[in-house]
């Protein structure tokens, strides 16, 4: 799908996508439960559903609707077969440690970006929990065979946290007696902390004595139906409140959680501290017209996924940004340092990089320009909110990307009513 994006002022209330990290770690723990569980607001996006498709494989049963889904499960994994993870890195990473407690043979497959995104964290692990795998050269599509055995162990998770988060999975689901992770260069702890209390709600003790340092005790399952509320994402969010922030005259997003454990609440003290006007009003939040952005310098090393809003929020602010850590991007849906500099280079931007940063000298008006979003859903959003204040159209293929995460944005940009026309 093409879209063409014009000068738009946006005002209006929508409703925040559900958190896709959320409610992925909430089916995987539905799952592995042995009962029932009911997951109010469930998200949609292609990544929830991707995760619906694997527990369905799995033998879990589901009736889905608009505003909840029910699961049913034995909390066993049954036969063998093969699982399809589709785009999602966390789908992948965290049901590849669950898989390894069957005593059966399952293989897990991939399609476009996350086939290039390496899994090689688990060929180092695997052998010394007894578990059998195979790898194509680190990447998917991947054969495994267990029953994992929980044992006191060290592990980098240098790449990603999301192969923590199904370690933990597994390791309180199976561990017989306490077990201990040393953890080493953690990165994007406070997605670790999500998964922790969620796991909370279905009965697991995982103790977090020092930084880094998880102990896991004998799993003893909460009894009855379980009850999970999926919390607005703040990762879909903050491209509404940048877009609010560069754009509007007044936009509110409901559904977000003040106190929310995801790292991209950080969106919010960046926006504050760069002059936003912001307001809270229960779980609504205001963005107002401000009389002028100033730069920011922000270290998204704990929280990537902000690199292209903020990339976008950074060429409205007046002087020059540094955003820190684009280490962190060579593994995404597309490697996203090149993607931002391609894209808003093109529509005119002062963005470089100097060493591990991307820096942008904003308040500079952008001009209209012929776009890829490179299959990445957060660069079609990060393109479609920096081009409401361009000096021209900007024509973006690949949209559809977008439903990666967030199938809604575009409707809900217009519902604010962003000047955004489909071309096909």
């Amino acid at each position: 799908m093409i879209v063409r994006i014009h000068q738009s002022r946006i005002a209006g209330m929508v409703e925040a996508p559900a958190s896709k990290s959320a409610m992925q770690r909430a089916l995987a723990l539905a799952f592995l439960h042995p009962g029932d569980t009911w997951i109010y607001k469930p998200g949609k996006s292609k990544d929830d559903l991707a995760a619906i498709g694997i527990i369905r494989s799995l033998g879990a049963e589901l009736i889905c609707r608009e505003d909840i889904v029910q699961v049913k499960s034995t909390g066993l994994i049954n036969g063998s077969g093969v699982i399809h993870a589709g785009e999602s890195g966390l789908a992948a990473r965290m049901f590849i440690p669950i898989l390894a407690l069957s005593d059966q043979e399952w293989r897990v497959e991939g399609s476009g970006s996350l086939l290039n995104r390496p899994m090689d964290f688990f060929q180092k692990i695997f052998p010394a929990l007894h578990v059998q795998c195979q790898f194509r050269n680190g990447f998917l599509p991947a054969i495994l065979k267990g029953p994992l055995e929980p044992i006191d162990i060290q592990v980098d998770a240098g790449g990603s946290s999301q192969y923590l988060t199904g370690l933990l999975f597994a390791f309180g689901k199976a561990a017989k007696k306490r077990v201990t992770i040393h953890v080493s260069h953690l990165v994007s702890k406070p997605y670790i902390h999500m998964s922790l209390a969620m796991m909370r709600q279905f009965g697991y003790h995982v103790e977090e004595p020092e930084d880094d340092i998880f102990v896991i005790h004998p799993y003893q399952p909460n009894k009855g139906k379980i009850e999970i509320t999926i919390e607005g994402d703040w990762s879909g969010a903050s491209f509404i409140l940048v877009a609010a922030a560069l754009s509007g005259n007044g936009v509110q997003v409901k559904g977000l959680h003040r106190n929310s454990l995801q790292a991209d609440r950080a969106i919010y003290d960046i926006l504050e501290y760069a002059g936003a006007h912001m307001e809270w009003k229960g779980d609504a939040l205001t963005v107002q017209p401000s009389t002028g952005l100033h730069a920011f310098t922000y270290d998204a090393t704990q929280s990537p996924d902000l690199f292209p809003p903020l990339a976008a929020l950074a060429t409205g602010c007046a002087g020059e940004s540094v955003i820190k850590g684009i280490h962190r991007l060579a593994h995404k849906e597309s490697d996203r340092v090149k993607t931002l500099l391609d894209v808003f280079q093109q529509m005119g931007s002062d963005i470089t990089v100097e060493e591990d940063s991307l820096v942008i000298k904003g308040g500079v008006p952008l001009r209209g320009a012929r776009l890829h979003a490179h299959g990445d859903h957060r660069i079609a959003m990060a393109v479609t909110i920096a081009a409401l204040g361009a000096r021209g159209p900007v024509w973006l293929e690949e949209a559809e990307s977008v439903c990666k995460s967030y199938p809604d944005f575009y409707a809900d940009m217009r519902k604010l009513g962003a000047n955004i026309i489909d071309h096909q």
